[in-house]
């Protein structure tokens, strides 16, 4: 009886992410027949007058909260807000990847999407077969910085943490592969797979803002968290460069990525890398950024579950 009701479990989970897959897929598709630009401001109002009515909202406020304990309750919703908007605009531009990413590096004056650092992208165009790694968090459409690589012939692998619903997995893996470099799921054999990527020479890219369970203890905004220590085990293995790189949203539906030079990775009395101290340094770029635009990342997150 009770593996009876385990499989049934199971199944009606499975149903139940069907279903809400076709929902998701079926909604996406019919925004893509209007203009990226309709479709986006539409998903933006919707999401900003939904989004606090869900319990994901109250776990934002309580994180804006205890960020930023200065702030009045009409600014803390007001980031809140502008949260929902870009989560919104980042899954409608799943389907519009292909129309809104415009850069080209020989262009004259700037499409919609520009890119801060060009000079950095083509320097290490030069570097032949030297491995680096290339980091960034969940902000505006972190999407587009493997895609601007791609387009200096950085073909970049990126770690990337699927969605729980596995048929919206599968169809953001597909999209996302069309228009980028590899993708390699956050799971076992995924720090396997990067170093061999890094072994031939190539070059990876990082999402360093999740909360990872098992990961070293830092601080985040001033409060303790877990992070992942893969990068850091990486760089020091490989001895490769870091370079910090974020996507910024402008007025005007506009994109500025922005790639930083490369940073120094702390090390200890040895001379080697230090994991610990290199994954909070990792943090405190990535604070950095959400700073300048809080209403960019994705407070909704547990980051600070540990």
């Amino acid at each position: 009886m009770k593996r009876f009701l385990f499989l049934l479990g199971r199944r009606l989970k499975t149903l139940e992410y069907w279903l809400t897959a076709k929902l998701v897929i079926g909604v996406l598709a019919l925004l893509r027949r209007l203009p990226p630009e309709k479709a986006l401001n539409l998903a933006d109002r919707v999401a900003r007058t939904f989004g606090p009515k869900v319990g994901r909202h109250r776990l934002a406020v309580d994180n804006l909260r205890q960020a930023y304990p200065e702030k009045s309750d009409a600014e803390i919703e007001t980031i809140a807000r502008d949260m929902w908007g870009n989560m919104a605009r980042l899954a409608v531009e799943y389907v519009f990847l292909d129309k809104l990413f415009d850069f080209d590096p020989e262009a004259e004056t700037p499409g919609r999407v520009e890119v801060e650092g060009v000079e950095i992208f083509k320097r290490l165009r030069e570097e032949k077969g030297v491995p680096h790694i290339f980091f960034t968090g969940h902000m505006g459409n972190f999407e587009f910085l493997p895609i601007a690589a791609a387009r200096f012939d950085l073909t970049t692998t990126s770690l990337f943490r699927p969605p729980n619903n596995p048929f919206v997995a599968d169809y953001i893996l597909e999209t996302r592969r069309s228009a980028m470099g590899g993708l390699v799921p956050s799971q076992a054999g995924a720090a396997l797979q990067l170093a061999r990527v890094l072994d031939d020479g190539g070059n990876i890219g990082v999402l360093v803002d999740q909360k990872f369970r098992k990961g070293v203890k830092t601080r985040f905004f001033g409060r303790e968290c877990r992070t992942n220590p893969l990068l850091a085990k990486l760089a020091r293995q490989y001895e490769c460069d870091v370079y910090p790189a974020r996507c910024k949203r402008l007025p005007d539906g506009r994109y500025r990525l922005i790639v930083e030079d490369k940073v120094a990775l702390p090390r200890n009395a040895d001379g080697v890398i230090d994991i610990e101290a290199s994954a909070q340094m990792l943090n405190d770029v990535v604070e950095r950024w959400v700073r300048e635009d809080p209403g960019q990342w994705m407070w909704f997150h547990k980051r600070w579950q540990m």
